[in-house]
């Protein structure tokens, strides 16, 4: 990320260099990352794109502190997450990142605003429930229980949840991939708003070509390596994409 002339360059959020990963299955193993440098900065719009096993969830666990490198080291905002204890990590994740998943893990006895209120009750400087709903969208629906609520509201759900603690990271991994084209939209017109309206760094892992066109920069892994870097010239509109 290139500065304007006469201003220095931001540090980056993300600041990784040789990450590596190897998984042993008995004698067999998988190298799910070769080697990955890379930088994300704060506001940022990243997608990662890559087919099925090319490493995106690999990387994107490294950095959101669920996984450690085999080699090579990860640090956030200059802090190193490379060897980490459990402890620090923890508190990483609880403070400055929030995750969202294909699955949206809510918790079925609980209303759409409970399930955010779980998250805000261990948070420093929480959003109240009701307006992380309104950021996607959901404010009449918070009282709704998971069962009432179509799939892509549950996602929305689930992403009022991440960002309720006020991360700095968003880190999502095929948020769209079990909705069909229209409803993922609208789940990417909510990451789009939260990550023009609050500042967050946004992270989203995909094999759709399709999303790359809403990014800053879209980062392509193949065969656990970066095989290439783009830059948008400009982002287009969630509304405008069809898959």
């Amino acid at each position: 990320m290139s500065a304007a002339p006469g201003l220095a360059t931001p540090a980056p959020v993300f600041r990784a260099a040789g990450l590596t990963k190897v998984y042993r299955m008995g004698e067999v193993e998988v190298h799910a990352l070769r080697g990955v440098d890379l930088e994300l900065y704060a506001g940022e719009f990243v997608v990662l794109l890559g087919p099925s096993g090319s490493g995106k969830s690999t990387l994107l666990n490294i950095l959101g502190g669920l996984d450690a490198p085999t080699a090579g080291v990860v640090e956030c905002r200059g802090h190193p997450l490379t060897g980490a204890g459990d402890e620090a990590l923890t508190q990483f994740r609880r403070e400055h990142v929030g995750f969202v998943f294909q699955f949206y893990n809510l918790i079925p006895s609980l209303t759409a605003r409970e399930n955010v209120a779980l998250v805000t009750e261990i948070a420093q400087q929480p959003m109240d429930p009701a307006d992380a709903l309104g950021l996607v969208g959901l404010r009449e629906r918070m009282d709704h229980f998971p069962a009432q609520l179509s799939g892509g509201e549950q996602q929305r759900v689930a992403i009022a949840r991440a960002i309720a603690k006020r991360p700095d990271v968003l880190l999502c991994d095929e948020p769209t991939g079990a909705l069909d084209s229209p409803t993922g939209i609208l789940v990417l017109q909510a990451l789009e708003r939260i990550n023009r309206e609050t500042g967050a760094l946004t992270v989203v892992i995909t094999h759709n070509e399709v999303i790359a066109r809403m990014a800053d920069r879209v980062i392509r892994l193949k065969d656990g390596r970066i095989a290439g870097v783009e830059r948008n010239a400009a982002r287009v509109d969630p509304r405008e994409l069809r898959w």
